[in-house]
């Protein structure tokens, strides 16, 4: 990376508590003002600024260049972009996600204490999302997606990050079960790369919460420009959601408590189980032998009885 860049997307946040201990004394309490309160510093004017830290104007001032910026205004540009991210990633109080009203009392009313509390937490939170969800993958394009995967040549999954990394192997493992020819790709050179060899018998399936990563959507308009359908897993009105033939909506919905995963990708994992199932059932006769067989084959292997899984 060149420096221009670099220099435009360093951290401030990271930048200011990195060198406060070798800033002077007025310049640490400009600091610590602004560690405090991102949103309130982008907002104020370099006079608020220094009043409310009780120092000079000039200490302001001397303070933004310490720190890397050309002057007060580029540092409260990018204090503005810090605050974007949100508060609940800079203090403790709103990143242990402190409930209050009815929540917050039954999460602490568990015999066992904080253990109890926080499965309670947990499974209140998934089961939310999979509520919100059930609404709305009601109108989700399911079976034109599953026809298009039934009718393909070759299918790919396309994922990318800490969660649809992991989904994108999940469902070509559904679509293996169902006979699909199908393979899965998260690394960014590896989708371009085949992305470039599709064809109108292709099918991309994009699994994205946000919708935003530029090397996922650079690999989804390639497979476009060669023909390729996709059906894109992600969020409505999203840069990727403009690019699909079909859209399963997600809808992630973050709350404060930052240190539990994010519960949007079993809004994923449920659009992915319709999805499958609605596969296995516009091909029910074909799915019921593959099915038999596979179970036929792991019994012999592992022993079992009638009602274990197909897999394990």
């Amino acid at each position: 990376m060149n420096s221009a860049a670099e220099s435009s997307r360093f951290d401030i946040v990271a930048r200011i508590a990195g060198c406060a201990s070798t800033l002077r004394p007025a310049e640490r309490e400009v600091a610590a003002l602004i560690l405090d309160d991102l949103a309130s510093a982008a907002r104020a004017s370099i006079g608020e600024l220094a009043r409310r830290a009780g120092v000079s104007v000039a200490s302001v001032t001397r303070f933004a260049k310490a720190v890397g910026c050309e002057d007060v205004r580029e540092l409260k540009l990018r204090l503005a972009q810090a605050a974007a991210v949100g508060e609940r990633f800079l203090h403790s109080g709103a990143a242990a996600g402190g409930e209050s009203g009815e929540r917050g009392k039954r999460e602490r009313r568990g015999e066992d204490g904080e253990p109890q509390a926080l499965v309670t937490r947990v499974f209140d939170d998934i089961y939310t999302v999979l509520a919100r969800h059930h609404e709305l993958l009601r109108e989700a394009p399911f079976a034109q997606a599953a026809a298009a995967l039934r009718d393909a040549r070759m299918i790919y999954v396309f994922g990318m990050g800490g969660g649809s990394t992991a989904l994108a192997d999940e469902l070509r493992f559904r679509l293996v079960r169902l006979g699909c020819p199908v393979a899965s790709y998260q690394d960014s050179v590896l989708q371009r790369m085949v992305a470039s060899t599709m064809s109108n018998e292709t099918v991309v399936v994009a699994l994205s919460v946000t919708g935003r990563v530029p090397e996922l959507l650079d690999s989804c308009r390639i497979a476009r420009d060669y023909g390729a359908k996709v059906i894109a897993l992600t969020a409505p009105a999203s840069p990727l959601a403009m690019l699909a033939d079909w859209l399963v909506p997600i809808v992630a919905s973050e709350t404060d408590f930052i240190y539990k995963p994010s519960s949007s990708r079993y809004a994923m994992m449920m659009a992915l189980d319709v999805l499958a199932t609605e596969l296995a059932l516009a091909q029910p006769e074909r799915t019921r032998e593959l099915l038999r067989r596979m179970k036929h084959t792991l019994d012999a292997h592992r022993g079992g009885g009638e009602r274990q899984p197909v897999g394990d």
